[in-house]
């Protein structure tokens, strides 16, 4: 009887997210505590923008426009910040970029509480959190190989993935509650809360100074303009982010769920919030189970399968009709697929990256990662607008899988990548 046991407990072992970059490394765990709680709250800040514009305008074309309008504080923010992150300490960027986004919230707090407000000031305050966000994130993830061995990257990458959509899962449903029975100041004020958590965090953490001497280094738009120039002649890092790009602009509904959840499922704020964590739950799911992830060699086609599984999933979404458990599960496989993506291809970026290069080429990426789905919003919106949000989903999520199958035809070289081996300790 003691055998079968001892052998499905080795299974889940190997199964379950693998936590020793956690209680291995003080500076890895602050950094993922601190945004763990601020990224909740800015996941509150989310729902509720969509669901104000959505109530002040009646237009699922304004509500996508939120994304394009971040889209353009995400570029500005990172072309003008990106190149500092290879410059100065890191832990001052992640302080200016956490005391900022607060204030953008603390704007839409004092929107919300003066009443209606004009739909200008929602949208320049989710610009400028969207811009600092993009900043805090490439931050992060230029520090990450440095406080962690090399050897667990891949695993570091995984708690990111549980940190963030821990967020997704809470912060969604947190707001659409929050929204729906105390109101809109509440999400905001709750939100401005949490970044005190996220500077706390990083006030405990040791210096990040640049690896490498800076002097005479190119500075400034020309120093973010080395950083795109070092993609040239490797397709494998251009592969990682146009796939990304191809998942998130035609296969991202979130623009929708505000119009989904009157028009197909008949109900109200707390369904939106709902649908948005069924994306995140199966994300975590996703990330709780990727203890295998070190164990793949072929990460470019674990990639390509994973973001084809994504469009199948929101495409299924599209097709269920009012059937919300069924929507529920389908948008959980799309988070799954995703999150597996996520680990391979950040993975394969930090390890490909010199570090004096990181926190511009993080930044690239966290621009395609984060811009992308709002491009998505935009993309979704203006379908919707032109046909219907169902045509807009199922279309998107088959221009998914259409998309991958050409880049695989394009970079066959992608789907044939292998990690390199690791080095000896």
């Amino acid at each position: 009887m003691n055998k079968p046991k001892r052998g499905t407990l080795t299974a889940i072992r190997r199964l379950a997210v693998d936590v020793t970059p956690l209680r291995q490394s003080r500076d890895f765990r602050l950094l993922w505590v601190g945004e763990l709680i601020s990224n909740t709250g800015s996941q509150v800040t989310v729902v509720a923008v969509f669901i104000q514009v959505f109530e002040l305008t009646d237009s699922s074309a304004a509500v996508g426009l939120v994304g394009l309008v971040q889209l353009v504080g995400l570029v500005i923010a990172t072309v003008l910040a990106s190149p500092l992150i290879d410059r100065v300490d890191r832990r001052n960027m992640l302080l200016v970029s956490a005391g900022g986004q607060a204030v953008a919230s603390l704007a839409l707090l004092g929107g919300a509480l003066a009443g209606d407000p004009p739909i200008v000031l929602v949208y320049a305050a989710a610009a400028v959190s969207g811009g600092l966000a993009g900043v805090s994130l490439s931050t992060r993830a230029a520090v990450t190989p440095n406080v962690v061995p090399r050897s667990l990257l891949s695993s570091a990458m995984a708690l990111n993935q549980v940190m963030f959509t821990t967020g997704l899962i809470v912060g969604p449903a947190l707001g659409g509650v929050l929204v729906g029975r105390a109101g809109l100041a509440w999400a905001y004020g709750l939100d401005a809360a949490t970044f005190g958590a996220a500077i706390v965090a990083v006030l405990l953490l040791s210096r990040q100074p640049p690896r490498r001497e800076t002097a005479g280094q190119t500075q400034g738009w020309r120093s973010f303009v080395e950083g795109v120039r070092y993609l040239r002649g490797r397709p494998i890092l251009q592969t990682i982010f146009t796939v990304d790009l191809i998942a998130m602009i035609f296969g991202m509904p979130r623009a929708l769920f505000p119009v989904l959840a009157v028009e197909r499922f008949d109900a109200g704020e707390e369904i939106v919030g709902a649908l948005f964590s069924a994306v995140a739950v199966g994300a975590l799911l996703g990330a709780l189970t990727t203890g295998w992830v070190n164990r793949i060699r072929r990460q470019g086609l674990a990639v390509m399968v994973a973001v084809a599984v994504w469009g199948a999933g929101i495409v299924a979404f599209g097709l269920v009709g009012d059937h919300l458990w069924l929507a529920f599960a389908c948008l959980a496989v799309a988070g799954a697929a995703d999150v597996v993506s996520a680990v391979f291809r950040g993975t394969i970026l930090q390890q490909s990256v010199p570090d004096d290069l990181r926190g511009r080429l993080s930044a690239v990426n966290i621009l395609v990662v984060t811009g992308g789905p709002r491009l998505g919003d935009f993309e979704a919106g203006a379908v919707a607008a032109l046909t219907s949000p169902t045509v807009s989903v199922v279309s998107g999520g088959a221009a998914c899988i259409v998309g991958v199958v050409v880049l695989s035809a394009l970079v066959p070289a992608f789907a044939r990548y292998r990690r390199p081996e690791p080095e000896p300790t």
